[in-house]
């Protein structure tokens, strides 16, 4: 096929930040190092969040600082204005923010409704366009929700509308309990294909129930090309119980390229960076 397929590795941030275990500034900016040398371009590097939230962020504009020379968007999530101000203090050129379509989810992740997450993200999208940086949108809880159960794809249609029109070049949609089924993610990227450019539209699947590699190989056929995976399946979500299991960058390749599928990352290297 020789198509090309966009990897968005998370493991830096969405999957250190679900370990109980800190790594220093160092031990991170290694980490990403060898991710980037395993062919990796597009990643999280961390968050500016509480440090007293989450520890394992802490001190994310200190990663950034020793990577900002690197040839690779390292992207860093902001969940409020001052996160961004601390991203913008920092030098950082790619943000990402979040939303979910679950009330219950975003108000225990956030302390906010969906429609206040989106009010607040205006502003700052409004600056990150004025100084040209790249934006990702994610959205949350889109297959399933530990709170509420399953999620109408309208809000989904919805949020992925308001998020590009606000600026976002991407928006993610995220598994964040694992529990989609390949039926339901056909439907899902469908609607989204019949709404918007899947170029510019990512799957963020878990592995929870070992679904996460037959739910890609369907979000492949219904046309998505972005998917996020975290090297050796580190960590998910802190605030969503039972999420544990990113899928894998490194069987995610494997699969990809054994289709003929051209991701640019070397498996060899990634098995190193996962060890």
């Amino acid at each position: 096929m020789e198509e090309k397929v966009k990897i968005v590795e998370v493991g830096p941030r969405d999957g250190l930040q679900n370990e109980s275990l800190s790594l220093s500034v160092n031990e991170r900016v290694e980490f990403i190092q060898k991710l980037i040398q395993a062919g990796v371009v597009f990643l999280e590097g961390g968050s500016f969040v509480s440090p007293n939230a989450i520890p394992q962020m802490a001190q994310s504009d200190e990663v950034w600082k020793k990577l900002q020379k690197e040839k690779a968007d390292i992207s860093f999530l902001v969940p409020n204005q001052r996160g961004f101000e601390q991203a913008l203090s920092a030098g950082i050129k790619s943000i990402a923010v979040f939303t979910a379509t679950s009330e219950t989810f975003n108000q225990k992740n956030i302390g906010k409704t969906v429609r206040e997450s989106l009010d607040s993200y205006r502003e700052i999208l409004k600056t990150a366009k004025e100084r040209k940086m790249r934006v990702r949108g994610y959205i949350s809880t889109v297959f399933g929700c530990p709170y509420e159960g399953k999620q109408d794809i309208q809000k989904t249609l919805d949020i992925t509308k308001e998020l590009f029109s606000m600026g976002c070049a991407e928006v993610s949609i995220g598994d964040t309990i694992g529990v989609a089924h390949p039926q339901q993610v056909e439907k899902f990227f469908e609607a989204l294909a019949k709404n918007f450019e899947l170029q510019k539209i990512a799957a963020h699947l878990h592995d929870t129930r070992g679904m996460a590699l037959a739910n890609i190989l369907t979000a492949l056929r219904v046309g998505v090309r972005i998917f996020d995976s975290s090297i050796g399946g580190l960590g998910g979500c802190p605030f969503a119980k039972g999420s544990s299991g990113n899928v894998a960058t490194e069987e995610v390749v494997y699969l990809l390229e054994g289709l003929g599928y051209h991701t640019g990352l070397s498996i060899k290297e990634l098995f190193i960076a996962a060890e």
